[in-house]
Protein backbone atom coordinates (compact mmCIF):
# COMPACT_ATOMS: atom_id res chain seq x y z
CA UNK A 1 0.00 0.00 0.00
CA UNK A 2 1.45 3.37 -1.22
CA UNK A 3 0.78 6.68 0.47
CA UNK A 4 1.79 10.37 -0.43
CA UNK A 5 1.82 13.56 1.67
CA UNK A 6 2.73 16.84 1.57
CA UNK A 7 3.99 17.90 5.02
CA UNK A 8 5.05 21.84 5.74
CA UNK A 9 8.46 22.37 6.92
CA UNK A 10 7.78 23.45 10.53
CA UNK A 11 6.43 19.88 10.86
CA UNK A 12 8.88 17.62 8.90
CA UNK A 13 10.73 15.75 11.89
CA UNK A 14 7.44 15.30 13.75
CA UNK A 15 5.84 13.58 10.76
CA UNK A 16 9.07 11.77 10.16
CA UNK A 17 8.82 10.27 13.39
CA UNK A 18 5.22 9.41 13.49
CA UNK A 19 5.49 7.51 10.18
CA UNK A 20 8.85 5.89 9.47
CA UNK A 21 9.91 2.74 10.15
CA UNK A 22 9.78 2.32 14.29
CA UNK A 23 7.05 4.65 14.49
CA UNK A 24 3.83 4.43 15.46
CA UNK A 25 2.06 3.52 12.43
CA UNK A 26 4.93 0.55 12.29
CA UNK A 27 4.07 -0.41 15.72
CA UNK A 28 0.65 -1.12 15.09
CA UNK A 29 1.29 -2.78 12.30
CA UNK A 30 4.03 -4.84 13.37
CA UNK A 31 0.82 -6.16 15.75
CA UNK A 32 0.06 -8.55 12.99
CA UNK A 33 1.94 -11.25 11.94
CA UNK A 34 0.88 -10.74 8.49
CA UNK A 35 2.89 -7.54 8.29
CA UNK A 36 6.12 -7.48 6.88
CA UNK A 37 7.59 -3.76 6.75
CA UNK A 38 7.18 -0.21 6.48
CA UNK A 39 8.99 2.74 4.57
CA UNK A 40 9.35 6.15 4.56
CA UNK A 41 10.30 7.72 1.59
CA UNK A 42 11.47 11.63 0.85
CA UNK A 43 11.18 13.22 -2.01
CA UNK A 44 14.87 15.12 -3.10
CA UNK A 45 13.31 16.87 -6.05
CA UNK A 46 10.02 18.24 -4.02
CA UNK A 47 10.46 19.76 -0.51
CA UNK A 48 8.08 18.20 1.92
CA UNK A 49 6.68 15.07 -0.49
CA UNK A 50 6.54 11.59 1.53
CA UNK A 51 5.93 8.01 0.22
CA UNK A 52 5.12 5.40 3.14
CA UNK A 53 5.10 1.56 1.60
CA UNK A 54 3.80 -0.71 3.83
CA UNK A 55 3.93 -3.88 2.77
CA UNK A 56 1.71 -7.03 3.78
CA UNK A 57 1.53 -10.55 3.16
CA UNK A 58 -1.22 -10.29 0.81
CA UNK A 59 -4.57 -7.76 0.56
CA UNK A 60 -6.55 -10.37 2.83
CA UNK A 61 -3.72 -9.75 5.43
CA UNK A 62 -3.80 -5.70 5.19
CA UNK A 63 -8.40 -5.87 5.17
CA UNK A 64 -7.88 -8.31 8.10
CA UNK A 65 -5.50 -6.13 10.17
CA UNK A 66 -8.04 -2.87 9.24
CA UNK A 67 -11.31 -4.65 10.93
CA UNK A 68 -9.16 -6.07 13.48
CA UNK A 69 -7.90 -2.78 14.20
CA UNK A 70 -9.78 -0.50 13.31
CA UNK A 71 -10.49 1.70 16.96
CA UNK A 72 -6.87 1.67 17.50
CA UNK A 73 -6.44 2.59 13.60
CA UNK A 74 -8.60 5.25 13.40
CA UNK A 75 -7.55 7.28 16.68
CA UNK A 76 -4.24 6.85 15.47
CA UNK A 77 -4.86 8.57 12.45
CA UNK A 78 -7.01 11.29 14.46
CA UNK A 79 -3.40 11.56 16.77
CA UNK A 80 -0.95 12.19 13.52
CA UNK A 81 -3.27 13.22 10.14
CA UNK A 82 -2.45 16.86 11.07
CA UNK A 83 1.06 16.36 10.23
CA UNK A 84 0.64 16.87 6.72
CA UNK A 85 -1.91 19.41 4.47
CA UNK A 86 -2.12 16.83 2.28
CA UNK A 87 -2.44 12.90 2.34
CA UNK A 88 -3.35 10.98 -1.43
CA UNK A 89 -3.80 7.18 -1.48
CA UNK A 90 -1.80 5.79 -4.52
CA UNK A 91 -3.00 2.07 -4.02
CA UNK A 92 -2.21 -1.36 -3.40
CA UNK A 93 0.72 -3.22 -5.51
CA UNK A 94 1.56 -6.70 -5.86
CA UNK A 95 5.39 -6.76 -5.92
CA UNK A 96 7.00 -8.45 -9.07
CA UNK A 97 9.35 -11.20 -8.64
CA UNK A 98 11.73 -12.11 -11.46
Amino acid sequence: MIWEFAVEERLREAFEAAYAPGGPWARLFAESEEFLETRLLRAKESAGTYQTIDRWVSREAYAEFKRAYADRYEALDEEVGDLSRRETYIGLFDEVEG
